[in-house]
């Protein structure tokens, strides 16, 4: 495995086309919205769930790649099996030898870092990966559609209908939105966690990939548009990422709303790269 020794930033951008990309609990399952500007919002936990669910299909969950956080998981058990190693048994520390187990069994521990002080001690990890929330380039126009179903879930639900057995739901939907996430990769957590080269090519597979693993009729189009990665010379970076990000713009060009992604331009500066900062185009 060969060692992270660079800091990465990274702007990834994607869209969605009559879909809910990210439904919000609290407000009816609707897509989250910034209630102040109408701008779209897509949770950074839902980005890092699509890449686990990515990984978990395509490593099938071999030696190392495992996941922690993944559906029906009881985690203080997954926990519980890292204290029953023998490494760890004999340890002095029991608790940063657990760590160390659960870091090299699952890629997500290493990649987002988790707490696992819930039960048996393995402590605290801080992922070298980390997202901030993707928000769209324009606000969006929530829909929402009546839908039947020609079916009823009970008997005594059939015999109120007189047969006609419809059941009536309701869906919403973003007619077209194109979101912007930017993400951070931390080289010097990367030691900690063990995260390595071949760990960060396989996330940027991830990310290009893992709309097409994870479909769904609730979440219509949804496609990876631009994964604009900005490389570091130097372990702890040799510019703000904020500088950085600047020099990406994503501009609208058509006066009417944007149904496609052709209706934007996404340009990059690259004249006013910092020195010691390059630029590459994953997607």
């Amino acid at each position: 495995m060969s060692e992270l020794k660079n800091r990465i930033d990274f702007v990834y951008i994607f869209d969605v086309q009559d879909g809910n990309p990210n439904g919000d609990p609290d407000a009816g399952n609707l897509p989250r919205v910034d209630a102040e500007t109408g701008m779209g919002l897509v949770t950074d936990v839902c980005l890092k769930r699509k890449v686990r669910n990515y990984v978990q299909v395509a490593k099938n969950c071999a030696d190392g790649y495992d996941i922690f956080i993944k559906e029906k998981a009881v985690l203080n058990t997954l926990i519980d099996k890292a204290h029953d190693e023998e490494s760890v048994k004999d340890a002095k520390d029991k608790t940063s030898a657990a760590r160390d187990v659960m870091c090299k069994t699952y890629y997500d521990i290493r990649t987002f870092g988790a707490v696992m002080s819930t039960g048996k001690n393995a402590g605290q990890v801080r992922g070298p990966i980390q997202f901030t929330f993707a928000r769209s380039v324009d606000s969006i126009a929530t829909a929402e559609h009546s839908i039947t179903r020609m079916a009823v879930a009970t008997e005594k639900e059939a015999e109120k209908q007189g047969g006609d057995n419809r059941t009536m739901g309701r869906k919403a939907t973003v007619p077209y939105g194109l979101y912007v996430c930017h993400g951070f990769v931390s080289a010097n957590l990367a030691k900690q966690t063990g995260f390595s080269e071949e760990d960060l090519d396989l996330f940027w597979e991830a990310l290009k990939n893992m709309f097409d693993v994870d479909r769904s009729a609730a979440r219509g189009l949804m496609s990876a548009r631009k994964l604009i990665v900005f490389k570091h010379d130097s372990l702890l970076g040799n510019a703000p990422a904020n500088q950085l990000f600047d020099l990406v713009k994503v501009e609208k060009c058509i006066s009417d709303a944007p149904r496609s992604f052709k209706d934007y331009t996404v340009t990059v500066d690259e004249g006013a790269l910092p020195v010691g900062v390059h630029v590459e185009y994953l997607i």
